[in-house]
């Protein structure tokens, strides 16, 4: 028999860059990207096909085989700054300068500069922001880089190998001793200067500092691209990738998350809610094909010499259920109930019904706050503390007031159909948990769950009542938009 003629196979890079290529792909799947096989091999196949010659090419290449959203970029860029990193050593040496020749020297040398700089701080912070405001002015950001590189190297050590383990590079230490923001003035004046802008002044400069507001930004990630850099060269790639890159939005702690970072959670609403609804919708119409009818089944097998190649099922007729949500909206829980209730309004379609309660230690309808025109996502919080009235004569949380003024007044909004989402952290200020008003609500209701943002070690600490409220109905631990997304997904009847 002749030999089948060899499939042509995609040239293996070299060792050192399979092994970068291999610890990125590692470094995304620990950050909750899905990047498996099939995208490991289309990735070497674009670092064979575009080599290192021009790297930013290369991020692109080996984003567009990795990455399957957007969202994940930024996660992206990072991790892929850690392995394929423009040089390594001083900024000098990361860009093709001079460098030590041995590792001891690089020390040597490092602690050298920091004794010179601590004594000359004054002049060369000047010196580097003057040089920033000019090439903030001018968009250079080669000239930024290298500022970026040489503001690290200036003020972000620290440690200095007293304690070993402790040494290393801050950006937060860095950006803390060059401000770059308080050159906006300065830039402004300097771009202001040059050939003036059709638009009137006011207008030039609102859009100018904006400009200068996005320079100054991408400035400071390069400040912190450089600092992870040199960490990881001291520390390791591996422990860095998993520590120092801030992970995506759907992987944020609710009560961890900055302002900023629930802000960008708020963006991402109505493209997990798209997502949640096309899995409803497909779980739905899966539901609708019910059990196999042995009779139709039979009759149908008539045809085919009573092989029963076309089975009959029984239909079902999904009934889209009701929701109800019963928030705390008080203190750092405040963020994670924020996000559940706009999540679910911009799922409404999936449901028949959706009504929506808040409490800090009283309760109150809030579906009409949330169906608004004017409903801003940013301030739906305050708006809910201000115009309901959910906070009684204190405003700390009290999970047996609430849970028992919603079973007073408002437990004809739970039926047979309805499915009662309770968010909050359950940590009642050691008061009176109410168990009988749990109990009333979920002897109404066809399931009640309990969403806890707090993960389940923390549970029973302190002023917790969530093991109590558990042994009444289900609750899960839900830390994330991620986690929330699958809670929804499998928990929600159809």
């Amino acid at each position: 028999m002749p030999a089948l003629p060899a499939t042509p196979a995609t040239p293996a890079p070299p060792a050192d860059l399979a092994a970068r290529l291999t610890g990125l792909v590692r470094a995304l799947r620990g950050h909750g990207l899905r990047a498996g096989p099939a995208e490991t091999v289309d990735a070497a196949a674009v670092l064979d096909l575009l080599g290192l010659t021009d790297r930013e090419q290369l991020r692109a290449g080996l984003a567009a085989a990795l990455l399957r959203s957007e969202g994940q970029r930024a996660v992206y860029d990072a991790t892929f700054d850690l392995y394929f990193p423009l040089g390594v050593g001083t900024p000098e040496a990361a860009r093709g300068g001079s460098s030590p020749d041995r590792p001891e020297q690089a020390d040597d040398a490092r602690a050298a500069a920091g004794n010179a700089l601590r004594d000359l701080t004054d002049p060369v912070r000047e010196s580097l922001r003057e040089r920033l405001a000019a090439a903030l002015a001018a968009d250079d950001r080669a000239a930024q880089a290298r500022l970026a590189g040489e503001a690290v190297a200036a003020f972000g050590r620290y440690g200095a190998g007293s304690t070993p383990g402790s040494d290393g590079w801050s950006a937060h230490q860095t950006l803390g001793r060059l401000a770059p923001e308080t050159l906006l003035a300065r830039v402004l004046a300097a771009l202001r200067a040059g050939p003036a802008p059709d638009a009137p002044s006011d207008v030039s400069d609102r859009l100018l500092a904006d400009e200068i507001r996005r320079r100054i930004q991408d400035f400071r990630a390069m400040v912190g691209t450089e600092a992870r850099r040199r960490v990881a060269e001291v520390r390791g790639t591996e422990r860095i990738a998993e520590r120092a890159v801030a992970p995506s939005a759907d992987r944020i702690d609710f009560l961890a998350a900055g302002r900023d970072q629930l802000a960008e959670l708020r963006r991402t609403v109505h493209p997990l809610a798209r997502k949640l609804a096309t899995r409803l919708a497909a779980r739905r119409r899966r539901a609708a094909r019910g059990q196999i009818d042995l009779r139709r089944t039979l009759r149908r097998s008539l045809s085919t010499g009573g092989v029963p190649l076309r089975p009959a099922h029984r239909l079902r007729r999904p009934v889209r259920p009701e929701i109800v949500l019963l928030c705390d909206i008080s203190g750092s829980v405040a963020g994670f109930a924020d996000f559940t209730m706009l999540l679910v309004r911009a799922m409404n379609e999936q449901f028949s019904k959706v009504r929506v309660f808040a409490f800090v230690n009283r309760t109150a309808e809030v579906t009409e706050l949330l169906a608004g025109r004017g409903a801003d996502p940013a301030t739906l919080a305050r708006r809910i503390l201000t115009e309901a009235r959910v906070m009684g004569h204190h405003g700390n949380s009290d999970y047996g007031s609430a849970l028992g003024e919603f079973a007073e007044h408002h437990l004809d909004a739970v039926g047979p159909r309805t499915s009662v989402l309770i968010l909050g952290d359950a940590r009642n200020n050691h008061r009176d948990p109410n168990l009988p008003a749990l109990h009333r609500i979920a002897g109404r209701a066809r399931r009640v769950y309990w969403l806890n943002p707090e993960q389940p070690s923390l549970w029973g600490e302190g002023d917790s009542a969530a093991p109590a409220y558990a042994e009444v109905v289900e609750m899960h631990s839900c830390r994330n938009a991620r986690r929330l997304g699958e809670l929804i997904t499998r928990l929600l009847p159809i």
